[in-house]
């Protein structure tokens, strides 16, 4: 989804606009705007908070730094949407499913879960304020993805892990799998195979 300056969140007209951050994630949030916020940013802490301060709202802010970015428990007296697509959210017979990502392109992408009237009546009122795309549509399944794994495929994984399958370079072989599990080395890798399937798959449909 794509909306206009005039619509846009202050934060991601910032984004696109500046270096430093190229991707942030709202991963938490609250049924008003005076609860804290989680979100995470692509880049270092001085980089998130300057984003940040191009919201007014924002009443206090925490950073915690990691490797592959910066995580930010942001509390804010409103959330600072335009009360168009806050009160489209507020009357939309849909569930909003964290995050809710947006691109230094512009673009700002998320996913809903409800039925099919809901969703098409929720997509033809946002699009009314903006350009949208739906990348893919699916059956809801409330499990994770690790959860969608049999017991013995969970065990083939963790007995990849232990043997050292996955290591760089690696160290352990589908043969070493099926000692651990005390089976034959073609069942072994039969295991092996579908978890990594299911995982992977999982991966791509979840962006």
């Amino acid at each position: 989804m794509t909306f206009p300056d005039g619509v846009a969140h202050p934060l991601h007209r910032l984004l696109v606009a500046t270096d430093g951050v190229s991707r942030v994630e709202l991963l938490m949030w609250g049924p008003m705007g005076t609860v804290t916020t989680l979100l995470w940013c692509d880049g270092g802490p001085a980089a998130t908070a300057d984003l940040l301060a191009a919201v007014e709202s924002v009443t206090a802010t925490e950073f915690v730094e990691r490797d592959d970015g910066t995580y930010a428990f942001v509390h804010q007296t409103t959330y600072e949407f335009e009360t168009a697509i806050l009160t489209l959210v507020e009357d939309a017979r849909v569930v909003f499913l964290p995050p809710v990502t947006f691109h230094d392109t512009g673009a700002v992408a998320f996913e809903a879960v409800g039925r099919a009237d809901a969703l098409t009546d929720f997509y033809d009122e946002l699009t009314d304020l903006g350009e949208g795309t739906i990348e893919r549509v699916r059956e809801f399944d409330r499990r994770a993805s690790a959860a969608a794994l049999t017991d013995r495929q969970r065990a083939a994984l963790e007995a990849a892990v232990t043997v050292g399958y996955y290591d760089v370079p690696r160290s352990g072989s589908v043969a070493d799998v099926a000692d651990e599990l005390d089976c034959a080395g073609s069942t072994a890798g039969e295991l092996l195979r579908k978890a990594e399937a299911t995982l992977v798959t999982d991966a791509i449909d979840t962006g």
